[in-house]
């Protein structure tokens, strides 16, 4: 055991310099394939795809993510999702997501945002991403005008 300890040591010191490399945070690149997936009096579902860049020099595995839509700087809806998803290292990436819209909400405040052709969307809310077992909560924040198309 004596023997083995310094490899083990050894061991042990690499892992943890290579697991406390600071993660950057993923770049937000554009929202595409946005559609009406369920439409109901209480509760509609929407799908879209978000573009992501990794800016990281290694790959990661995002295993979580929760965070509220805004349209025009209203609350759409909400998406929390428990999905296992590989990132490239320094590639983009489509991260598929469906949320929940409150149709209250919607028709008290989003229904004119949504008729434009061109609105402002936000993503307020977190993700969970890491490597080798080692996870990090990374913020999530990005604004973007974008065309809809729902219909």
């Amino acid at each position: 055991m004596k023997r083995h300890f310094p490899i083990l040591l050894t061991l042990l010191a690499t892992i943890l310099m290579v697991s406390c490399h600071s993660i950057k945070d993923l770049e937000f690149k554009q929202i595409k394939n946005v559609r009406l997936e369920k439409l109901g009096f209480a509760k509609s579902t929407l799908s879209a795809e978000v573009v992501y860049y990794n800016p990281n020099n290694f790959s990661l595995e995002l295993s979580q993510s929760e965070f509220d839509i805004y349209i025009n700087n209203h609350l759409l809806g909400h998406s929390s999702q428990l999905t296992q998803v590989k990132i490239p290292n320094r590639q983009a990436f489509s991260l598929p997501i469906q949320f929940e819209l409150d149709m209250k909400n919607l028709i008290k405040n989003g229904v004119t945002g949504l008729l434009q052709k061109e609105v402002d969307i936000r993503a307020v809310g977190k993700i969970k991403a890491g490597k080798a077992g080692l996870f990090k909560i990374l913020p999530l924040d990005f604004t973007t005008k974008q065309q809809l198309s729902l219909f």
